[in-house]
């Protein structure tokens, strides 16, 4: 018998949009939605995440986290316990000024003056301390909690626990993700079931690539396609049920969510596209501004349209990633450009739509970076203590929490791990992270591994 269209053919016309990643799915009756939501641990204070990931470390002492020390330690010697070893290192101060702003008074760097506008939404952590010195490991780390093993990300443990909010979406998406540093292992599904890994909009390392859904239409008709459909579900349905197969299950599910999203998900289709005035609040349409305004956009369409955890990425294919300035501090002013404005129209539009109180915004990096010099005008990697700040989703607002020590190198008061901040967005989500746990190879493994505390001083209670 001949079909008119192989399952082949109709995999790549149904998913190609989403051809870059998230073939996913897990085991189950046609009938079961492998996402349909699932009830919370506990009652959530946010629905879904938006993580601004900067790659490569952003300076915390240029950018969010002020030492008035550094200014009277600038050019001198002093000892830093660094890399493995305790030698003395020339000081190196702020390169950009300081001032309060909002009223809560929060010091913001001059390199972030549209994100300073909204210092009374945001909550500072500035005792973040992680574990990895080099950019592959602390990125994995921040990630999936783990630097050496392959682990699920954040986003899949997320849409293992919740499911999604839309049948028609995906739970998890991840807008121009790195695609080095741990490359697709940063939004894997791992050992979770296939239908948890990341979908990937735009391209990889990328982060000029625009964030559309490819093929969303069917090049054929309705009726046809139904049929098409139909008969090829049958198919695999009795391939499954004769020889059971994580990667059939997860191409069936793919298959599904493509059916889904081309007979439901057509006001996505022109992702980015919005009101002038829309455009004009991230920035879209100008420069520098215009790549990452369009990835903040469409954070916010599919927050609004029920995914439960998006990543948007400002990183690049270079060997050395896009914050990455051993060398060349100056360059963190061309980067800032290109994302502040954007930052701050998307706070501004998740506030006025009303989303911002349940959506939980993370920004952050791998690590942050070192108070003395490296070179004439560079800093190193610093993972001993960074900045990283979160908004909305039941948090405090216009506070600070923790600190570094008078230069802004190491992590001293109210420190917060990695898995402290990955326990933390999971209890607001509704999560315990310590009863979210998957069995794989004889043991029970989660995010945070056998560590972990939720920051309970930073929740507005």
């Amino acid at each position: 018998m001949a079909f008119p269209v192989s399952r082949r053919q109709l995999l790549k016309t149904a998913a190609c949009g989403f051809g870059q990643l998230a073939l996913a799915g897990i085991t189950g009756a046609a009938t079961q939605h492998p996402l349909a939501p699932k009830p919370p641990m506990h009652a959530p204070r946010a629905k879904r995440v938006i993580f601004l990931f900067m790659q490569g470390g952003p300076s915390q002492i240029d950018t969010f986290d002020y030492k008035p020390e550094l200014t009277r330690w600038d050019g001198k010697k002093t000892e830093f316990a660094h890399r493995g070893t305790t030698q003395p290192m020339k000081v190196m101060q702020h390169l950009w000024s300081f001032r309060r702003h909002g009223e809560c008074g929060q010091y913001v760097s001059s390199l972030f003056p549209e994100v300073a506008r909204h210092v009374d939404d945001l909550c500072f952590l500035h005792g973040m301390h992680t574990e990895g010195v080099a950019h592959g490991p602390a990125t994995l780390f921040l990630h999936t909690g783990a630097s050496n093993l392959v682990r699920p990300s954040v986003g899949a443990w997320i849409s293992y626990g919740l499911g999604s909010e839309n049948e028609n979406l995906p739970a998890f998406v991840t807008v121009n993700p790195p695609a080095n540093k741990g490359g697709p292992r940063n939004y894997s599904n791992a050992f979770l079931p296939p239908i948890h890994q990341g979908t990937v909009l735009g391209q990889p390392g990328n982060r000029d690539a625009k964030a559309t859904l490819a093929n969303l239409a069917s090049p054929v008709s309705r009726e046809a396609g139904q049929k098409q459909y139909d008969f090829l579900q049958r198919l695999n349905r009795i391939q499954a049920s004769s020889q059971p197969d994580a990667t059939v299950e997860g191409a069936i599910n793919s298959l599904e969510m493509a059916w889904r999203m081309q007979n439901h998900a057509h006001s996505l289709r022109d992702l980015g596209q919005a009101t002038r005035a829309t455009h004009e609040l991230y920035g879209i349409g100008q420069k520098p501004t215009d790549s990452f305004g369009r990835q903040c956009l469409v954070a916010r369409q599919l927050a609004e349209a029920g995914v439960r955890y998006i990543q948007i990425n400002h990183c690049d294919n270079d060997p050395a990633p896009v914050w990455d300035q051993h060398g060349n501090m100056p360059k963190h002013q061309e980067l800032a450009l290109e994302v502040d404005k954007p930052i701050a129209g998307l706070l501004t539009d998740l506030k006025q739509r009303g989303l911002l109180d349940d959506t939980l915004i993370w920004w952050g990096s791998e690590f942050g970076r070192t108070p003395f010099a490296q070179g004439a005008d560079g800093r190193d990697h610093n993972p001993k203590g960074f900045t990283t700040w979160l908004a909305g989703g039941g948090l405090k607002s216009g506070i600070a929490h923790g600190a570094t020590d008078e230069l802004g190198f190491e992590a001293v008061a109210d420190k917060v791990h990695m898995h402290d901040l990955h326990a933390t967005i999971l209890h607001l989500l509704g999560l315990d992270h310590e009863r979210l746990t998957f069995q794989y190879s004889g043991r029970d493994f989660r995010l945070t591994d056998v560590a972990g505390n939720v920051v309970q001083e930073i929740i507005a209670w």
